[in-house]
C-alpha cells in the first residue's frame, strides 16, 4: 500500500517538476522598455525544438488586425495573432538556446536564449544581435 501511494505521488509529481522547468506554455510577454502587458505567447515543442506564436494581443491601442509590415522573412505580411515568433530553441542544460526570436514591432530577428526562473513562474527572454542584447521577463499564464 505504502509503495504504491509513493508511485502514485511520484507519477503525478513529475510532470509537473517537469514544466516547472520548461519554457512550454502560455506566457504573458512585458515589454522591456515600458514595462506594460504586450501579449500572450505560446510555446510548445515540434520537431526536437522550441516553437511560439503569439496567441493573443494585449495592448488595447493595438490594432487588431495588424500585420508583420517590417518582417523580411516568410512572416511578412502576416498577421501579428497567430505569428511564429520563437524558433528553433534546443535545450542546452537549464537553459535553450540556438534559436532566434522576431521582434515583430520592427520585423528584427535575434539570435535566443530562454531561462526558466523563480520555480518556473517566470521566463529570461534574452535576444542577441552581435555582443548586445535586451532581456525581457514573461510571466507563466498557464
Amino acid at each position: 500500500m505504502k509503495k504504491t501511494f509513493v508511485a502514485a505521488l511520484c507519477a503525478l509529481a513529475t510532470p509537473l517538476a517537469i514544466a516547472q522547468g520548461s519554457p512550454i506554455g502560455l506566457w504573458k510577454t512585458i515589454d522591456d522598455k515600458t514595462g506594460k502587458e504586450r501579449s500572450l505567447v505560446r510555446i510548445s515543442e515540434g520537431g526536437g525544438a522550441l516553437v511560439g506564436r503569439i496567441e493573443k494581443r494585449l495592448d488595447p491601442a493595438a490594432q487588431p488586425d495588424a500585420r508583420c509590415e517590417k518582417c523580411s522573412d516568410d512572416r511578412k505580411d502576416k498577421p501579428v495573432e497567430g505569428l511564429e515568433i520563437i524558433r528553433g530553441a534546443r535545450a542546452d542544460g537549464e537553459t535553450w538556446t540556438g534559436g532566434t526570436i522576431l521582434d515583430p514591432a520592427d520585423g528584427k530577428v535575434y539570435r535566443l536564449r530562454l531561462k526558466v526562473e523563480d520555480a518556473g513562474r517566470k521566463l529570461e527572454v534574452r535576444g542577441y544581435v552581435g555582443p548586445f542584447h535586451r532581456n525581457q521577463y514573461w510571466i507563466r499564464v498557464d
